[in-house]
């Protein structure tokens, strides 16, 4: 028994060192999680015509006169395209014509009526017929006006479809005019961003590759809220403020777009993207340091994207804790840690 007892002080003489064995502080790099109040993304973007029509003929008929082609510019009320107007120039001769008797018709039951020889309701059957002759009459000079394509504003012709001496469809496009000077510009938003679009805290930059140093405020102008395919929702910006004796904004030129939006989640916090780590079991992590200077592992979810080397975490992380950002594969859960510079 005294031997048991001998023994079992030497075994916990022997232990007791190994309990006040110093545990290991591991020194690391800090950051504060800060507040994200705005969200930047870019998207690549493009201007298109604020005014562009395809034109047409509301009548069928051969093409004698085209004097336009691709690229020319041309002004409001000038002659784009124009029919044969031989067939119609009849139409209205014989309307006219027949609108001419009428009247004559008229006159003379007229003049019978105020001596009795004729009654009142045969006077009132020919002004009904007059009104008829007048109407196909003026509808027939509308059908003269109709052969000739004018331009409805000064503008820059983008294509033409025909040639001269072509037989035409009613209805069919004959030539496409631009307006040359832009303050519309298109992109394609993602799902995520459709919703925040026409909220009054966002707001819009335009940068032009043409001018990489100026940036242009935009508003909203129309977006699809709905998508046909599975590559975006079109948008459609105004410039505003744009001073066009220095800056010449046309269609076709190329820019980017930076969307500024409120976070949706007031929550959310940036952080470096170094704090950020990923277990082989999957997920994203941070190491989060207490008022103890000991570490704990917080799983996060990221808005996605990367804004000047930090990422967004939109739940896990509260504005003001500490994150590890420096040697975060080389912690473990509770470990007390060193905050250095």
């Amino acid at each position: 028994m005294r031997r048991y007892i001998l023994l079992l002080l030497l075994a916990t003489a022997c232990s007791h060192p190994t309990s006040r064995q110093a545990e290991q502080i591991q020194s690391v790099k800090c950051s504060e999680a800060v507040a994200l109040r705005y969200t930047e993304r870019d998207f690549a973007a493009l201007t298109t015509a604020d005014d562009a029509v395809n034109l047409a003929f509301k009548i069928s008929g051969r093409i004698i006169n085209l004097p336009v082609a691709k690229g020319m510019s041309i002004k409001k009320g000038q002659v784009l395209a124009e029919l044969d107007p031989r067939d119609v120039e009849l139409q209205v001769e014989a309307a006219r014509a027949t609108f001419k008797e009428q009247e004559s018709r008229l006159q003379r039951a007229q003049r019978l009526l105020e001596h009795n020889a004729i009654s009142q309701q045969e006077v009132e059957s020919l002004e009904s017929t007059l009104t008829q002759a007048r109407s196909a009459y003026e509808n027939s000079l509308d059908l003269l006006q109709d052969t000739r394509i004018v331009a409805p504003f000064d503008g820059v012709v983008e294509r033409t479809y025909v040639d001269t001496y072509q037989h035409v469809a009613s209805g069919e496009t004959i030539v496409r005019i631009v307006n040359p000077v832009s303050s519309t510009v298109g992109f394609t938003a993602p799902e995520n961003l459709v919703t925040l679009l026409d909220k009054p805290t966002t707001r819009f930059e335009v940068r032009f590759d043409a001018w990489p140093t100026r940036s242009f405020d935009a508003v909203i102008k129309s977006f699809a809220r709905t998508s046909s395919d599975a590559l975006g929702f079109p948008v459609s910006l105004r410039l505003t403020n744009i001073d066009r004796t220095t800056y010449n904004i046309s269609p076709g030129m190329t820019c980017m777009v930076r969307v500024i939006t409120p976070e949706r989640d007031t929550l959310a916090t940036i952080v470096p993207l170094t704090a950020i780590y990923a277990p082989i079991s999957g997920g994203n992590y941070v190491w989060v340091v207490d008022k103890d200077s000991r570490v704990h592992s917080r799983k996060v979810t990221l808005s996605g994207g990367v804004i000047d080397g930090s990422v967004v975490i939109i739940d896990g992380v509260k504005s003001g804790e500490m994150v590890v950002t420096a040697g975060v594969y080389k912690l473990t859960e509770n470990q007390k840690v060193r905050i250095i510079d």
